[in-house]
């Protein structure tokens, strides 16, 4: 496990600085746009903190009096404006169900901003037990912490002041190693091109697939082509990209076929759209029923430390605990007891204020307008404290990047759902269709505040363990991560507004000449909607989730075998839901990526043997390209989406820059094939040859 940095507490590097702010709100821009497109493509997002700390270092070098403290606040600050983006996940589907023609400034403003903020407040009494008293891997946060390390000189070595300065390195005839910036821009630029080239030009194709019948059962044989979920994929790595697989065959090898072959396909309706629309109407709700399951179980296992916690979040805010935060060593100094309920205070009346202005207006809400604020409010301020510990918990252990921030989702609009149901009686919400409308909105709109919660609380302690391995002040971190929210939360309303207005979403396009099969999926804010239909219409399909359900139990019981009895298989039940759940376009290309990491760590193992080295000191600098190149990847496919969003939205044509018609499409299909194989080759070939 890395040990934290030994920096005295009367050295007094500058951390919070105004450039540093200013830096990390212009990455934040980068991340949040690149999050919020891949979000909505494909149901995915990453972990901005290893490319944010590289471009931090980057920048910062350019600076003499440049330190690794102030870096990390940098990355603290961008990696949590990227990491609110996940309430994409939820809050497209008030555009979906037609309550928001678009995404109002001032209500997501402050819905994103006071829910992520809350999100860190929740975290704060946590940092103690789980980052500094835990063996918890937090493969990013060491990963972010490794990084800086290695593009900073050394913090307490050398003569004179300023100490772990750029100053000092040139003073003393030395240079910070290389950051990896150009790992970064490699991996983007390649991206980049490939992208544009599909989607802007169109002389790629972005997937294939084979179909084939065997008698009424219908199979199919997906590939897609994305370098940014082959990127993705390379980062959740080989355990996670099979249970995947797993998820896939179960889809499209077992549950489609046995559908196709049970239904009646009507004779004017081709393979293609019959098995694609038992698909989405059915088996993706299988995919739920594992994916709540996964989620509850969680939960569930993560019960214990979430109570340890409570029991820390409450002592930090007792006289006791503040004499003892008084009296602690400048790294470990959260902040006061006194300021997280002053600041949660206002929090909760932004919160307030800002349900209010959404409920504002709505006939169907006259009337119990006080109550349904109250309920929503406390509903996603108590929810939010529980998971908040167990999405850090679930962070610290797999990573930002795979922890179940969408299966927190779906309890939360089930749970949220069903109580506004029995809330019927005093609110009388439900007597009418505008009422269920209403209903279904509000659902989605506190669980929107969920999320965000959720989600920074997914991250924060992920910073905050890179804080405590290069020797930060927690207080001026947790402040970055503060202000890594109100920056996050500014941008995302436009970039939704963007996005929407260039290629709409599925079931809702803003303009009725647009091609639906452009639009952005958003598949998690699809499902949610459909839950929180189904569950005020009574019309929810019960059977295919409850199936799910079942499946998930049998995956986590063969998980814990092969916890027992495997060392290295595992069967990680989150994964496989997703992987039933998500389009089978982007569940391969996220396989091929798992496969290739796999495939990586064989070849350095071999080489590592052969030489007589350790694994662990050979590999570093090979996975460490790999970990940046992939980044890279998924940045600069992103950055080319959000591009094309602009353009199209600018021209009002769907395809502005495309060289070539329709008829071409079957050869840019195998040309794009051919382009991803030789990337993933050339990928393959960057990382192992060092």
């Amino acid at each position: 496990m890395a040990e934290p940095a030994r920096i005295p507490d009367s050295m007094t590097l500058p951390e919070l600085t105004l450039r540093g702010v200013i830096i990390g709100a212009l990455i934040t821009v980068v991340f949040t746009a690149s999050n919020v497109y891949l979000g909505l493509k494909v149901g995915l997002t990453f972990s901005s903190a290893i490319p944010a700390a590289v471009i931090s270092m980057s920048v910062l070098k350019l600076f003499r009096t440049s330190n690794i403290l102030e870096n990390n606040m940098v990355q603290t600050q961008a990696s949590a404006a990227g990491t609110l983006s996940s309430i994409i996940f939820i809050l497209p589907a008030l555009v979906m169900m037609g309550h928001w023609q678009g995404f109002p400034f001032w209500q997501t403003l402050g819905l994103c901003a006071a829910g992520g903020m809350l999100g860190v407040m929740f975290t704060i009494p946590l940092r103690h037990i789980m980052v500094v008293k835990s063996d918890l891997p937090y493969p990013e946060g060491v990963a972010a912490a490794e990084i800086l390390r290695v593009g900073s000189p050394p913090i307490g070595e050398g003569e004179g002041a300023p100490v772990g300065t750029a100053a000092t390195a040139q003073r003393e005839g030395s240079q910070p190693k290389a950051t990896g910036m150009g790992d970064i821009i490699k991996g983007a630029g390649i991206a980049a091109v490939v992208s544009f080239a599909a989607s802007g030009l169109r002389v790629l194709g972005d997937s294939i697939s084979l179909w084939q019948s065997i008698g009424a059962a219908v199979f199919r044989l997906p590939m897609g082509f994305s370098l940014a979920l082959l990127g993705a994929g390379y980062l959740i790595g080989i355990v996670a990209g099979l249970a995947m697989l797993t998820g896939l065959v179960i889809a499209w090898g077992i549950a489609v076929p046995v559908l196709t072959a049970m239904g009646d396909r009507a004779a004017d309706m081709s393979i293609v759209d019959y098995a694609t629309g038992l698909w989405s109407s059915q088996v993706r709700f299988i995919g739920a029923g594992v994916i709540g399951v996964g989620a509850v179980w969680t939960l569930a296992t993560l019960f214990m430390p979430m109570m340890r916690g409570i029991k820390t979040s409450f002592f930090a805010l007792s006289r006791e605990g503040r004499a003892q935060a008084g009296a602690a060593a400048r790294t470990e100094r959260d902040m006061s007891g006194k300021w997280i309920a002053l600041v949660t205070v206002v929090l909760v009346a932004i919160l307030v204020a800002t349900f209010v202005s959404f409920l504002k207006g709505e006939p169907a809400a006259q009337g119990s307008i006080g109550m349904l604020v109250t309920y929503a409010v406390a509903f996603a301020f108590v929810f939010g404290f529980l998971v908040a510990a167990a999405c850090g918990y679930m962070a610290g252990l797999v990573g930002s990047s795979t922890s179940p921030i969408s299966g927190v989702g779906i309890v939360a609009i089930v749970l949220v759902s069903l109580l506004m149901l029995a809330l019927e009686s005093a609110t009388g919400l439900l007597g009418s269709q505008a009422g269920v409308q209403m209903a279904i909105a509000l659902a989605i709109f506190t669980t929107s505040a969920v999320v965000a919660v959720a989600s920074i609380a997914n991250d924060n302690l992920q910073d905050l363990k890179t804080g405590w391995l290069v020797g930060a002040t927690p207080w001026r971190q947790q402040v970055a991560l503060l202000i890594g929210c109100v920056v996050g939360a500014i941008v995302i309303s436009p970039i939704l507004e963007l996005l929407y207005n260039a290629y709409g979403f599925a079931g809702a396009l803003p303009r009725p000449e647009m091609d639906p099969a452009q639009a952005l999926s958003a598949p998690q804010a699809t499902l949610m909607l459909a839950i929180a239909q189904g569950i005020f219409t009574h019309q929810l399909n019960w059977l295919m989730i409850v199936i799910g359900m079942a499946v998930g139990i049998g995956l986590i019981v063969l998980d814990a075998i092969l916890k027992r009895t495997c060392r290295v298989a595992r069967m990680p039940v989150l994964a496989v839901g997703i992987g039933i759940y998500l389009p089978p376009t982007v569940s391969t290309s996220l396989v091929v990526g798992a496969v290739l990491a796999w495939l990586i760590e064989r070849a350095l193992r071999r080489r590592a043997e052969r030489t007589g080295q350790s694994y662990d000191a050979f590999a570093e600098p090979h996975i460490r390209r790999g970990t940046l190149m992939a980044s890279g990847m998924i940045v600069g496919e992103s950055l080319i989406g959000v591009l094309m969003a602009a353009i199209i939205g600018a021209t009002g044509n769907e395809a502005p820059l495309a060289l070539l018609g329709a008829d071409f499409a079957s050869v840019a299909e195998w040309l794009g094939l051919a382009v991803f194989a030789a990337v993933a080759v050339w990928f393959y070939r960057r990382v192992v040859v060092f």
